[in-house]
């Protein structure tokens, strides 16, 4: 994931080899069981829940392992306990870098995220050093086939979105991160068909890398950030070139 919603790199998730598929089930895994453990295992009680099995389907996780993971969160089954840490740090070129994880031992996580950002160029620094420059929001992305933009307008800021832009294969819709699950169900149940829906971390700022070492060294970092299997999310706000998207 990227600083902005750019669909390319979502898109790139979706497309990647079975092994990575795999990493993706388990990171979801890993926060269905964190919120079924915190919150219950029903989703009309649960709304956090219920974004989360939606956010499921639409990478393809099956629903018997969804039922699988409630059920055992449900009844104490899975004995792990995962901690939620933020960290923040520069990657080349002075890159904002907010990392979001899920561990059961945040001494290796620490070790391994520290390890990343010193061996590419970057450094880890301490916690409110870069989120000031990032807002929360709700970002919905449609596939765009062939939509009334004027209908979708109306729809949208009717639904309580906050703003959408279109390009030629999707439609991205802004909400407030409290918007998110009812604009997310107020399309669906229009017929819209959902390609992500997520609270992101968005940047006010971008920036940019000229020189090809820094940029092949800030796109090993997110790699090595993405495959971890204790890190959830990775928000930057790298100006990507195309080729490196």
């Amino acid at each position: 994931m990227s600083g902005h919603s750019k669909w390319n790199n979502i898109k790139r998730k979706k497309e990647a080899a079975d092994g990575a598929k795999a990493k993706v089930f388990t990171k979801i895994g890993r926060e269905i069981t964190v919120c079924v453990k915190e919150g219950g295992g029903d989703p009309n009680n649960n709304s956090k829940l219920r974004d989360l099995i939606a956010k499921a389907k639409a990478n393809n996780v099956p629903n018997e392992n969804i039922d699988r993971l409630i059920k055992k969160a449900v009844g104490g089954g899975d004995k792990t306990n995962y901690e939620a840490n933020i960290y923040e740090g520069y990657g080349p070129n002075g890159v904002a870098v907010i990392v979001e994880t899920l561990t059961d031992n945040k001494n290796r996580t620490a070790g391994d995220i520290r390890h990343y950002f010193d061996k590419f160029g970057g450094n880890l620094g301490t916690t409110g050093c870069v989120s000031f420059m990032f807002s929360s929001k709700g970002i919905i992305i449609l596939e765009n086939t062939g939509i009334d933009e004027d209908k979708l307008m109306e729809e949208v800021f009717e639904l309580g979105a906050s703003d959408f832009s279109i390009d030629d294969d999707t439609i991205e819709i802004e909400t407030e991160p409290n918007n998110l699950s009812a604009v997310r169900d107020g399309l669906a149940a229009k017929g819209y068909k959902i390609l992500s829906a997520e609270t992101e971390m968005i940047p006010s700022t971008y920036t940019t890398i000229e020189d090809e070492d820094s940029i092949k060294k800030m796109n090993l970092l997110l790699e090595h950030l993405e495959d971890n299997d204790d890190v959830q999310n990775v928000y930057h706000n790298w100006d990507m070139p195309e080729e490196s998207e």
